[in-house]
């Protein structure tokens, strides 16, 4: 992500990254690289599998666009589950690992089915050249993890978010549904830090070290939120030894990989505002809570998870 009103100071992404066109975060290879570590592999897909299933099956799902499919962990789940998974993601360094893994199970008929490519939300027809979309639309498109947050808003008035929320309108079919999220950015705002929720939801990896937040303010209003994270490394052949050490709570010393991205801060009610732009204000609408419908009065989620659906 980039800015020239702040980049000069404050700098947005890990060194080494271009700052032209809608940037790919993930270019320097360096989050892609321990990525799996981050999330914290089958805890992730173990934790909320079982609730993402249920919720496709309810709007009768067969077929799905994952239009942030990253390192493909998601798109697993939904393949191994019996769906249609067609993948796309605009970092080739995140999709590498999709397709490694992608070929490791090729003797599958669904993985051997399975088909990834690069793909700008901007402009989804791009990728045609190594997917093709359905011509009735699908059932559902899905961008989770906090994917849409990467998207800038460079003008200032949430174009480049339209146009993206709109594509994803027209890839659906009649009565498909968009499932897509942000990280409680209302919560983050106004502490400063993310809500220590008891449900971590997509990223429960145990080597995540430390996750400093920054909330970038300009004439008083918040432009964005930079996440700089701290992944434990020590021990997994990941460490060249030039790392920088930390010491953790025990007195231990570990090497930890060190990246960091930037985010959109998109709150509640203006991201109900973009949905209903494209969907119209009248279309389905739920919103879930780290997945839940239903949660205590008090409860503060890491995550809003939307599901809404295109009109009959």
């Amino acid at each position: 992500m980039s800015t020239n009103k702040v980049d000069g100071v404050y700098r947005t992404r890990s060194l080494g990254i271009a700052a032209s066109g809608v940037q790919d975060q993930y270019s320097d290879g360096k989050a892609a690289k321990v990525w799996h570590l981050y999330i914290g592999g089958n805890k992730r897909t173990d934790e909320y599998k079982e609730k993402f299933v249920k919720l496709l099956h309810k709007y009768h799902v067969n077929n799905v666009l994952d239009a942030a499919c990253g390192t493909g962990v998601d798109s697993i789940v939904l393949l191994e589950a019996g769906f249609t998974v067609k993948s796309v993601d605009a970092s080739d360094k995140m999709l590498k690992y999709a397709h490694k893994a992608r070929w490791t199970r090729r003797k599958e008929e669904a993985f051997d089915n399975w088909e990834i490519g690069e793909g700008d939300w901007l402009d989804l027809s791009n990728c045609e050249d190594s997917i093709q979309h359905p011509k009735g639309g699908y059932d559902a498109v899905i961008c989770i993890g906090n994917s849409f947050a990467h998207l800038p808003d460079f003008k200032g008035d949430q174009s480049l978010h339209k146009i993206a929320i709109a594509n994803f309108h027209s890839m659906l079919k009649p009565g498909g549904i968009l499932v897509i999220d942000h990280r409680n950015y209302d919560y983050i705002i106004s502490h400063g830090k993310l809500p220590n929720s008891s449900s971590k939801l997509y990223y429960q990896g145990d080597r995540i070290h430390n996750i400093k937040t920054s909330v970038l303010n300009v004439d008083g209003e918040t432009k964005m939120i930079t996440l700089d994270y701290e992944i434990n490394i020590e021990g997994c052949g990941l460490s060249d030894g030039s790392e920088p050490v930390r010491v953790k709570d025990d007195g231990s010393e570990i090497h930890v990989s060190q990246f960091r991205l930037s985010y959109y801060p998109h709150t509640l009610k203006k991201f109900n505002s973009l949905l209903e732009g494209a969907f119209g204000a009248d279309a389905e609408h739920t919103i879930l809570k780290d997945f839940e419908s239903k949660v205590k009065e008090d409860y503060v989620p890491s995550y809003y998870i939307h599901v809404i659906k295109r009109k009959e």
